[in-house]
């Protein structure tokens, strides 16, 4: 089954997946003790490593592992059936964005429309990614990825993504 994904690109894509990069370079600096720890002449001080190691191994792999299986389920587009075609469904969008706040920063209409939220003084913004089918409409909205990915944001932009849905299905919103 083929899974529609958000596409980030460059240095978009590092920041986002930087946290799973560091896991991985925690992970590489576990291994790198467990080999060295066998040349220690100290048995004792060669297990202790050892077992010091592995946990770290274990802990940061699990760790990247989890985040990473998150950061690709955020990056699922949300699929929404709609009986409009797509050029009235992107108005609509359009009109929600603005009225939102939402800084617009592409638009192609009946295509593709790209939004990034408004942030506050502790809080960064979300990018939203709306693209139109007919028939069906996409919704993404990931954290900023110029700031990184955030778990604290995964709320906001599931929130995000329940307001573009509810529009898109001409619901009143909640």
């Amino acid at each position: 089954m083929q899974v529609d994904r958000l596409k980030l690109h460059g240095a978009d894509w590092a920041r986002y997946f930087a946290p799973v990069a560091f896991c991985g370079y925690l992970a590489a600096m576990c291994l790198a003790l467990i080999v060295t720890s066998a040349f220690l002449h100290n048995i004792g001080e060669a297990l202790a490593v050892t077992a010091a190691a592995a946990f770290g191994l274990l802990l940061s792999c699990a760790l990247g592992l989890g985040m990473l299986v998150v950061q690709l389920r955020e990056l699922r587009y949300l699929a929404v059936p709609t009986a409009f075609d797509p050029e009235s469904d992107f108005e609509l969008i359009a009109r929600l964005s603005r009225g939102l706040g939402w800084q617009l920063t592409c638009e192609e209409p009946g295509r593709r429309l790209d939004a990034r939220t408004q942030g506050s003084v502790l809080q960064q913004g979300e990018l939203v990614v709306v693209q139109f089918r007919p028939r069906q409409v996409l919704i993404a909205s990931i954290c900023d990825p110029s700031v990184g990915f955030s778990l604290v944001g995964r709320r906001r932009c599931q929130h995000n993504r329940e307001l573009v849905k509810r529009a898109i299905l001409r619901q009143p919103p909640a």
